[in-house]
């Protein structure tokens, strides 16, 4: 293994602060839309909407559109784990729980990622491993910490969003363990169409008569999904996976939840606490194992 699949290559430090940002701040926008939409017909809406959106860009760009037909089912496997299981127990989540909370259950998933590497894909647990993930579950206890009389009221909630976080977990190890012959484009677009059609069908069947009029605000949340945290994150996370091993970019995410929380409290009148800062600390620290570069690739520059 080459060191920069120990270490997140420099090639990857801007996606990675566009991931953050990008999804961080979509936690309390999804909260806003989903006082005002159903959930199956939000989640539909922004996923197929995305999958448009990716497809269009791969066209222009002339990307090879058509997997081999040997991978059709490494398609449709890693895309119910990544985006229909993901995006249905989010949803209905974030009908539970507060945003900032659910931002920090969801993002235990880099520990499922680095058990579920080492048992699937044979990556190590270095030391550098090891310390991001207890570093980033010492900031995820300092949060949940601060609101356990929250979780304790909402188990189901709590549950959802920790099947949302595993569900990820194996859909980026399955990635990794089943690759697919596609530009990271092709294969974002496909993603995103074979993830929502079950989403969809479930909208048209489940909630078609509830179907309204919307809001600005919701309107203005389908649209940042769509652009954002489905066309360019989806993209840009994808993109992450295939230029560094699984644990790594899992463990690079950590910034998310701290993004998440603290935009939370900006658009959704949360208070911050000393433990709100001291998980950002520890966040930072976390990313740091993973960031910089180890003493042989050092050496090697």
């Amino acid at each position: 293994m080459s060191s920069g699949q120990h270490t997140l290559p420099r090639s990857t430090w801007l996606l990675l602060v566009g991931l953050t940002f990008g999804w961080g701040l979509n936690w309390p926008i999804m909260k806003i839309a989903l006082a005002h939409m159903p959930v199956w017909s939000f989640r539909s809406v922004c996923v197929i909407g995305g999958a448009a959106g990716m497809f269009l860009i791969a066209w222009a760009g002339r990307r090879n559109l058509v997997p081999p037909p040997a991978h059709w089912g490494r398609l449709a496997g890693t895309s119910v784990f990544n985006v229909a299981l993901w995006n249905l127990c989010i949803a209905y989540g974030l009908t539970y729980l507060p945003a900032g909370r659910s931002v920090i259950l969801a993002y235990t998933m880099p520990l499922w990622v680095v058990l579920l590497s080492r048992l699937l894909l044979s990556e190590p647990l270095t030391r550098r491993r090891l310390t991001g993930v207890a570093l980033g579950l010492i900031a995820m206890g300092l949060l949940i910490g601060s609101e356990m009389a929250v979780l304790r009221a909402t188990p189901v909630g709590a549950a959802l969003v920790v099947a949302a976080a595993l569900s990820w977990a194996v859909g980026t190890v399955l990635i990794k363990r089943f690759p697919t012959d596609l530009p990271t484009t092709s294969f974002t677009a496909w993603q995103l169409l074979i993830g929502g059609a079950p989403i969809a069908i479930g909208a048209l069947v489940l909630e078609q008569a509830r179907w309204q009029p919307i809001p600005w605000p919701a309107a203005f949340a389908i649209v940042y999904n769509i652009v954002v945290a489905f066309v360019f994150c989806y993209w840009a996370w994808y993109k992450i996976v295939s230029r560094t091993s699984a644990g790594v970019s899992a463990l690079g995410s950590l910034m998310i939840p701290v993004v998440g929380v603290f935009s939370s409290m900006l658009l959704l009148g949360e208070r911050p606490s000393w433990q709100e800062y001291a998980a950002l600390v520890l966040v930072i620290a976390a990313i740091a194992t993973v960031v910089m570069p180890t003493r042989k690739a050092r050496t090697k520059d």
